[in-house]
């Protein structure tokens, strides 16, 4: 036995331990960005049913393992569909390196006036109970829904900010649309979270933040109109009861400019 281990590791070379160095990288990297996901919920239904599968088969009780070898065919037919999201995140991370990146980028000194008008916008609104969608675009391009609002290309500003989502306004209803530090376009439609485990007394303009948030890297900030509550969405979570400070602290470090080099092209780091 312990020469038959000595062989088979003679026979290992460095191009085999790099072979699977880079998988072990590759599959860790997905296990963080699927973690607290529901695709997590969804691999374990598949590992138990391959269990079952395999329990089945080993107690030959063939009628239960020939359904359930059916429904494994099935699945792994639906899985595309079923990871899509997840599928879609995971490109979408591949494309974020330095040598694919098309977007405006800030220094500090924007990036804090930024912070500060975003705070002094939803403060200003929540005081007033002004419900508002603001997305804040990071790495994954937000075209495809700047496209279903009013083109607007103006300099962030809290003044302009509330102006656009004073009630019965034509721009109010719908979700701006910031990129770099400036408004792209207001009254943008965005998807709806499917999220059941939702709280009931969330929204529609709560979920579309979650809902956004899931699909692509933005950061989106939101304030009720029933209670004038600030939150923040981001990777498919809310983050409620913010104010102004908090608000800061949690923007800052996510829009931090990270030097460039040729592991960015590999880096996957959801936040």
């Amino acid at each position: 036995m312990l020469l038959q281990i000595k062989g088979i590791i003679s026979t290992i070379g460095f191009l085999d331990i790099l072979d699977i160095v880079i998988v072990a990288y590759f599959l860790y990297k997905l296990y963080v960005m699927i973690r607290d996901t529901r695709a997590v919920a969804l691999l374990k239904g598949l590992v138990v049913l391959l269990l079952a599968t395999m329990v089945s088969r080993w107690l030959e009780l063939n009628v239960i393992n020939w359904l359930l070898q059916k429904t494994m065919t099935v699945v792994l037919v639906a899985l595309p569909v079923v990871f899509q999201p997840e599928l879609r995140r995971a490109l979408e991370h591949l494309g974020r390196g330095r040598f694919f990146q098309n977007r405006t980028q800030l220094n500090a000194e924007e990036r804090e006036n930024l912070f500060q008008e975003l705070a002094r916008t939803v403060t200003a609104l929540s005081k007033n109970k002004i419900g508002a969608l603001i997305v804040v675009e990071r790495e994954t391009g937000l075209n495809d829904y700047i496209e279903t609002g009013i083109k607007v290309d103006g300099l962030v500003s809290s003044e302009f900010l509330i102006n656009i989502f004073i009630p019965n306004t034509p721009l109010h209803d719908g979700a701006v649309i910031v990129r770099g530090n400036r408004v792209q376009a207001a009254g943008c439609l965005l998807p709806l979270s499917d999220d059941r485990s939702l709280t009931k007394e969330l929204g529609t303009r709560h979920r579309a933040a979650i809902g956004i948030s899931e699909q692509t890297d933005a950061v989106v900030v939101v304030v009720s109109e029933e209670t004038g509550i600030i939150s923040l969405a981001r990777g498919g979570r809310l983050h409620r009861y913010m104010d102004a400070e908090s608000l800061k602290e949690q923007l800052a470090p996510l829009f931090v400019v990270r030097s460039s080099s040729l592991s960015d092209l590999f880096s996957w780091r959801p936040s």
